[in-house]
Order: structure tokens, then sequence, then C-alpha cells
């Protein structure tokens, strides 16, 4: 079913981005946006080409291909056909030297080519100021969110205890998961903004395989099917009795996703002290999402849960040995990874309807990683969750 974003959300979006560039930047004269993601939050749909936003006039969406799709698919206000930016150059009047664009995701090499026919003689930064005004929700994006968590609270807590089996791989369990998903409503793909970085599905593990290193900055981590695609999960790893099911994956839902980790025990309970270091981390959990109010900052959130952790606790947490990671949470919507993040150095008060995924874990040698992931809606009243109140360590018998 197709879903057009409404144009009075795109025009939001704009104002938005111009409000903030105006404040940050009150010189900038024009804004040029590439990447499809992007594209997609301010035009509602993702087709090659250039935005180009002027500081004075409407922003206008040069599209290469395809244009009918383009047309079909948005309501945004103008959009026009070219073969290549010599097109979209000659009909534009260009003001100021300063182009500010999408410096995290345009290659070289195509920034060139835009270089070519539209002259300016610098390129500056747009890309915290975009993630920024994709960081605070719409209530249009808001209900797709609680869609997404709709689906993944059903699929985790209710659906995945019923498909596991002795001598299945981690591959197979993706593969079962991934159809289940789609069936439930799944967009079919899981984005990340950092750079280069492709995931299927998210981290599949039984056992000790959570703590294999992952190929990106996460606290757990899975073989995958290889080093050439460290993806979805291993075709060699069969789950054993006794074992602890370990799964982070993401889910969409016209655009928007959720992030959720849920661990399930494998035909018996683990041992005590490792129940124990879980739910810890579902304390912790609960404790951040408390602070998820506007006004707090990230910041202060992440030293206020590490001050009153304990050393031995500290050992392995967030990650399992020299891979420990110094977050507790991170932004989430149009990709798994946005802003702001729950860390050092990130000092900027939440607003209201920003969107997070909190995820302490710890890694324990020979049985993988425990804890736990949701994500989160900043109210008022703290974090109000979209994706399951489940506390995980679930008994499959």
């Amino acid at each position: 079913m197709q879903n057009n974003v409404p144009l009075a959300e795109l025009e939001n979006r704009m104002a938005r981005f111009h409000a903030q560039m105006d404040n940050k930047y009150p010189d900038w004269e024009y804004a040029a946006v590439f990447g499809k993601v992007n594209l997609y939050y301010f035009t509602g749909t993702m087709q090659d080409g250039v935005l180009l936003i002027p500081k004075r006039d409407d922003a206008v969406f040069w599209v290469r291909n395809s244009y009918s799709r383009a047309l079909d698919e948005s309501t945004f206000n103008d959009i026009r056909p070219m073969d290549s930016f010599r097109d979209a150059a000659k009909q534009t009047a260009i003001t100021g030297d300063t182009v500010y664009t999408e410096t995290e995701v345009i290659s070289y090499a195509h920034l060139q080519r835009f270089l070519k026919y539209f002259p300016f003689k610098h390129i500056a930064s747009a890309d915290r100021i975009i993630a920024d005004v994709r960081s605070v929700k719409s209530e249009y994006e808001l209900t797709l969110m609680r869609k997404s968590g709709d689906i993944h609270r059903h699929v985790k807590e209710e659906l995945v205890p019923n498909i596991l089996r002795e001598g299945m791989s981690e591959a197979e369990l993706g593969t079962e998961l991934y159809q289940i998903m789609i069936r439930e409503g799944h967009q079919g793909i899981v984005r990340f903004g950092m750079f280069d970085t492709e995931v299927r599905m998210g981290h599949i593990g039984f056992g000790e395989s959570s703590l294999y290193p992952s190929y990106f900055n996460g606290a757990s981590g899975n073989r995958g099917i290889g080093p050439y695609a460290p993806v979805l999960g291993s075709p060699d790893r069969k789950l054993k009795y006794g074992d602890l099911v370990y799964l982070d994956v993401g889910c969409g839902y016209h655009g928007y996703q959720t992030d959720k980790t849920m661990t399930y025990m494998f035909g018996k309970s683990l041992p005590d002290e490792v129940i124990e270091m879980h739910y810890k981390c579902v304390d912790i959990q609960n404790a951040v999402a408390s602070m998820l109010k506007p006004g707090m900052a990230p910041s202060v959130i992440y030293q206020t849960i590490m001050d009153d952790l304990d050393e031995d606790f500290k050992q392995n947490f967030m990650g399992y040995k020299e891979r420990v990671v110094k977050f507790l949470g991170h932004g989430i919507g149009l990709q798994i990874d946005e802003m702001p993040v729950i860390a050092k150095g990130f000092d900027e008060p939440l607003a209201e309807n920003m969107t997070l995924a909190i995820e302490p874990k710890k890694g324990i040698q020979d049985i993988g990683i425990v804890g736990i992931e949701n994500t989160f809606v900043v109210t008022p009243q703290g974090g109000a969750c979209l994706t399951g109140n489940n506390p995980g360590m679930i008994l499959v018998d």
C-alpha cells in the first residue's frame, strides 16, 4: 500500500531546516541534498537527483531517474526532470559561494560532478542540521513508529519462541524470522547511517556467537554468513539445548524503524548469576527511560548511570573484552543510528518527541550477550516505550 507523505508534513520539515540553518549559519545561501534517506525525508521519494534549497526561494527537486515515479510518490511542490546536473544548473540562480551539503553521505566523485556545473567555491556540512531536524518526530512519524513497534513486539515476544528448534542454524532462524516479519508488515530493510554499513536484519546469535566482534560499532556481534557477508547469522552454528538465544533485530514500517533486543533460554534456565546480570541491565534500561524527559542532557543521563555502577559490573558492560562501546542508547527513525546519543559529549538537551533506542547489555564468557533494548519516545513523564515491556530471558521449552 502506497503511503505518500502529506504535503504539510514536508513543508514543516523544510521550514524547520530553514530555521535551524538561519540560527546556526545566518549567512548561508544554498544547500544541496543528495542522499536517498534525506531526499525521502524532505520530498517523500527516493529518486536519483538533487534537492536544491536556496535561502530566499522555494526548494526544487531535480530528478534524473525516475521522474514519473517521483511524481507518483511525492506531494512535493516543485519536481523537475533532468538528464544531468547541467540541466539543473542552467535553470538555477546560484547565490553565494558556499554550498551546505551531506558531507557524511556524498562521495567525492559525485560531488565533483555536481561542482562541474554548480561552481561553488566552498563546501560546508549540513549533516548535523539535518540530523537535528530529523531527531524530533511529528505525530505522523510517531504513528508509523508505533506501528513498527507493535510489529516488533508481537514478533519477538510472541512468535519467535514458537519457531526456535534444536538443530536449526542462526542463518535458518534469520531467514524464517525475516519471512515472519515481512508477513506481519515489516518493510523488508533495516537502514543504518554509518558509513558503508550493510545490515540485513541485525545480530542473531546462539550462545557465545553474540560475543564475536561486530564489524561496526555495536555492543554485540555475530559471525554472519562469513567475512565476505558478516550479516544475518552463521549457517554452521546450530541451536543446542541450554543455549542463550540473542536477537538484536530492527523493524521498519513505511520508512520508520524501531530497535529491539530480546533474549531467550532454549530448553532450560541459565545460571542464576547470568539471569541476575541480565535483570540488572533491564533495571538500567528502566532508569534511563525514566530520565528521557525534555530538557535532560544525554551526557548527564549517561554519566548518572555509569557513576552508579560498581566496577565489577562495568567489566564487559556494553560489549565484551576490548570491544566495549561508550554509549547507552541512540536516536532512531528513518535510520537505526540517528541523533541524539546517550553518551559523553552530547550535551544538547532532549526535546519532546525525540525517539531513542536504549540498549544496556553485558557480555558473559561462554554464555553470550545478555541485556535488553527497546525504543522510547521522549515525553514530559519520561520515555514511553514503543516496542513492548517483556524483560526478556524468555524460557522456551
